[in-house]
């Protein structure tokens, strides 16, 4: 598998927000996100080829129970599967984020953090038209998102710039047609810097307020800044 990086730290994210976590992140992504935070696994990947028993091993190191897969998009990576299975077997608790273009279809998951993609996601002329293309077409899958919901224990993590953003996350949760609670929506805000996470803050307040969605917080950007291996 190619690996972008392992780290220990604390999830800076979502429902378990704080909790000291491992991380496995791994290289390739099959959407190109204008916003993307770890371009280095994403848009231009890098890392090293491990074997699961490697990975696991490495995971092993840190008095961690939590196991997040991250990216890039870990559902693309070649043994996801194998590796989230042997994670269970050495009795971690799995969260995988992913942006929910790829079906679960049995993955050890313990929680789903779910992150579709919004319009505001779209890439810029860096990149061909190709690529914005199959991007635009990818990146909103209500069927997949639906899979996982039914498959285990979810988050609906939207990142959003604007209050704009609030009209297509009701529109792709009604597209779902299930009955998602609000506070399995999470609004985070766009931004690596703190000075632009924090000046979005009131807008995403608000709008959880006015919906009964969760703010969701990025601690590690807080803590640490816009950093590798945080």
């Amino acid at each position: 598998m190619f690996v972008s990086e392992i780290f220990y730290s604390v999830q800076g994210e979502g429902e378990l927000t704080g909790v000291p976590s491992v991380f496995v992140r791994t290289s390739g992504c099959n959407l190109r996100c204008n916003w993307c935070d770890t371009m280095y696994a994403s848009w231009n990947p890098e890392g090293t080829e491990m074997s699961i028993a490697e990975i696991v091993d490495e995971v092993a190191k840190h008095p961690a129970q939590h196991c997040v897969l991250t990216g890039g998009e870990p559902m693309v990576a070649k043994g996801i599967r194998d590796l989230a299975q042997a994670l269970r077997s050495a009795g971690k608790h799995i969260t995988i984020e992913t942006a929910a273009t790829v079906p679960p279809e049995g993955i050890a998951c313990d929680l789903a953090s779910l992150s579709p993609k919004l319009s505001n996601s779209a890439p810029d002329e860096r990149l061909t038209a190709g690529w914005r293309e199959k991007h635009e077409q990818l990146r909103r899958q209500p069927d997949v998102i639906r899979a996982w919901i039914n498959h285990c224990n979810y988050q609906l993590k939207f990142v959003v710039t604007s209050a704009d953003d609030v009209g297509e996350i009701r529109v792709l949760l009604a597209d779902l047609k299930l009955p998602v609670p609000p506070h399995k929506v999470l609004l985070m805000p766009e931004g690596t810097t703190v000075e632009k996470i924090r000046g979005r803050n009131e807008t995403l307040v608000e709008l959880c307020k006015r919906h009964g969605y969760r703010f969701c917080h990025r601690l590690h950007v807080e803590l640490f800044g816009h950093t590798r291996g945080t």
